[in-house]
């Protein structure tokens, strides 16, 4: 486990903690304009913009993401009373109400000079970080000179706190499988996909692979593998492959096949994309999903997992079992606390673990760049 980082800022005083994420709509009636927000200078083609539509008239036209927030600002509440620092929450939305421009103002109002930013993304891109400090920076620009200062807090893909809540996930949801198939069923992992270009410019797919390594050891598997999912792009526009509903059919397919051809045949695919022998004798019967990309039960991990890829599973004949999101585990939400107190006592303790070490508390200019047409996406 790493413990130390090259860059950390001195101990610094703050007035509140500020809860920043996507946002979603709270009814019907929200629906197509928060997809508008979201969509914003970005070429989505129409279809997908009403396909996305209904997958949120499939849920009653409520994003489950704004009920979970709330939740988890509950229980760090409940959390920073017990053990401190006692800072008052706020909570601004990239998308949709409360936006962060009004969360800023009533901060403001409420006197906040200098407030901790934790971000509901675990990983470095574009969309998960930079955007997200261009937001509150937005946001610090529509309300003015008497908008508070805000730091955000680091990433925290490779964090104790992050990481055990989801090996004791995963291993719950392999728990569900019958004893006798348990070893022989596929453990994939999930995350948002982004385009090409933007994955070229950050770290996301290799802090994904060092999430998955970890959880995946942590629950005593070493093959595994990373898909992707939700992609919203024009179908010209290179995104991350493979697309989870894909890989499923493909993946029982081949698996079919080989036992077809040669049992014993088999092959898994590893955390690099390699074939690599596996243990089973017979073709996939069980699949267990991680979706490892998202710390909460959203829109996109009960439709596009819950929905549309246990739809796939089942047309295919395999018992597909998802494991749950992070949510409000304690660990995460200790591990929020801790995020916290490192950045106020200006500490160089870092918890991390694997090999990339944590990610420094203060972006590099260049960190997350993303200019496909001449602006951010």
């Amino acid at each position: 486990m790493s413990s130390s980082a090259a860059l950390h800022p001195p101990s610094q005083q703050y007035d509140a903690l500020l809860l920043v994420s996507f946002g979603g709509p709270d009814g019907p009636g929200d629906v197509m304009p928060f997809l508008q927000n979201v969509l914003r200078g970005r070429h989505v083609p129409r279809e997908r913009v009403l396909e996305v539509a209904e997958h949120y008239d499939h849920c009653g036209g409520k994003s489950p993401i704004n009920q979970q927030n709330r939740q988890l600002i509950a229980a760090l509440t409940n959390e920073l009373a017990a053990h401190g620092p006692r800072l008052p929450i706020y909570w601004g939305n990239r998308n949709w109400h409360p936006l962060l421009a009004d969360t800023l103002r009533q901060m403001a109002a409420d006197g906040v000079r200098r407030a901790l930013a934790f971000v509901t993304s675990a990983f470095s891109s574009y969309s998960g970080c930079r955007q997200y400090r261009e937001d509150i920076a937005r946001a610090q620009q529509e309300v003015g000179a008497t908008a508070p200062q805000v730091d955000k807090l680091r990433v925290f893909f490779n964090h104790p706190g992050f990481i055990e809540p989801m090996i004791e996930r995963t291993r719950a949801a392999l728990d569900e499988i019958p004893a006798e198939r348990r070893d022989r069923a596929s453990l994939v992992f999930t995350a948002h996909s982004i385009p090409q270009a933007m994955a070229d410019g950050c770290r996301y797919e290799t802090q994904l692979r060092e999430a998955c390594g970890l959880v995946a050891s942590g629950v005593g598997r070493t093959d595994w593998q990373l898909v992707y999912q939700s992609r919203s792009g024009p179908p010209q526009q290179p995104w991350l492959e493979p697309d989870v509903g894909e890989f499923l059919k493909g993946a029982v397919a081949i698996s079919v096949g080989r036992h077809a051809e040669s049992p014993g045949e088999i092959v898994a695919t590893d955390s690099a994309s390699r074939p690599t022998p596996s243990q089973p004798d017979q073709p996939i019967r069980d699949i267990v999903l991680v979706p490892i990309g998202f710390i909460s039960d959203h829109m996109e991990v009960v439709y596009d997992l819950d929905t549309e890829a246990r739809q796939i599973c089942d047309e295919l004949g395999v018992n597909m079992v998802r494991a749950a999101t992070v949510g409000t585990h304690p660990r995460f939400v200790r591990m929020i606390r801790e995020l916290i107190e490192e950045r106020m006592s200006g500490s160089p303790q870092r918890l991390a673990l694997g090999s990339l070490g944590p990610k420094e508390d203060i972006c590099p200019d260049d960190c997350c760049l993303y200019t496909p047409t001449g602006r951010p996406n």
